[in-house]
């Protein structure tokens, strides 16, 4: 496989997600799309990593950023109850007011 392979299923993915983002009416379903998006930088920085045999620079940044989503997708979900829980819903267009 070459880095344009990788590159291609990454630019798919970050598509994909991008799309979920803008169509999606649900805060988890908006939560997936913001994941694929993620999910599709760091296969691009494993990819470019796997071509600097010097630094293994985009594994260490790949770390980092699943590191990250994994703390972003605790907070957000967190935050997803807390709605539902005040609001019983989780249709962002349907949550006017989040000041009490």
């Amino acid at each position: 496989m070459t880095l344009t392979d990788f590159l291609l299923v990454g630019a798919l993915l970050f598509c994909t997600g991008m799309y979920m983002i803008v169509s999606k009416r649900n805060s988890i379903q908006v939560l997936i799309g913001i994941e694929l998006m993620l999910n599709a930088a760091i296969l691009n920085l494993v990819a470019f990593g796997k071509y600097d045999k010097l630094n293994n620079g985009g594994q260490v940044f790949a770390l980092f950023a699943i590191v990250l989503a994994a703390a972003t997708t605790a907070v957000a979900l967190a935050i997803i109850l807390n709605v539902y829980r005040r609001y019983k819903t989780i249709d962002p267009d349907e949550i006017k007011n989040l000041r009490d």
